[in-house]
């Protein structure tokens, strides 16, 4: 029996790496790169990933139930430092992976309450965990081209789901001390 709820693992995991990754691209950035102006939806790659973070931490919340809604987002820069944007997004990270580890099939039509500006969104777990781990790859990509302007080789993002991949992503189920059969099952 195929199990519905692999793919959100799969996705939490690949989240946990790629922001890795991206973390120790930045951490090797020139001065004045990680803050510098960039072309793309946010203006740099220090906004780019804290928005990451924040709408991370707004769905999270939603889906514990919370009410943060749309207080979520009134400090547009909550980690100006690589450094705390690294600890506050794998915290980030290991919420979202816990949850995705526990899901059994009956949980991915659990409603989701959304606070929203003077409404309230109703989605389904499946789906907003589904537009959750879409957005934050999406804008992982926007830094991944930023990065392409910087001194620093964008690291790859893709090799966390493939078998065939599995000698080029080692080292980083090795940091954080996974197998690779923790990554796949």
């Amino acid at each position: 029996m195929i199990d519905p709820c692999l793919p959100f693992r799969r996705m939490a995991r690949n989240a946990l790496l790629a922001n890795r990754r991206l973390h120790c691209a930045c951490a090797a950035l020139g001065p004045g790169e990680w803050e510098a102006p960039r072309v793309g939806f946010f203006p740099s790659i220090r906004a780019t990933l804290n928005h990451i973070l924040i709408i991370d931490r707004f769905y999270l919340d939603a889906i514990a139930g919370g009410n943060l809604g749309p207080a979520a987002w009134a400090d547009p820069l909550p980690c100006p430092e690589l450094g705390q944007w690294a600890e506050a997004q794998e915290e980030m990270d290991l919420k979202a992976l816990a949850l995705a580890e526990a899901l059994v099939p009956g949980d991915l039509n659990t409603v989701v309450q959304i606070q929203r500006a003077g409404r309230v969104q109703i989605e389904t777990l499946g789906d907003t965990l589904l537009h959750l781990f879409l957005h934050d790859q999406h804008h992982r990509g926007q830094v991944h081209a930023m990065l392409s302007g910087t001194s620093v080789a964008p690291p790859q993002l893709d090799e966390f789901v493939m078998v065939d991949d599995a000698a080029v992503r080692a080292a980083d189920l090795a940091t954080i001390g996974r197998s690779e059969e923790w990554l796949l099952s």
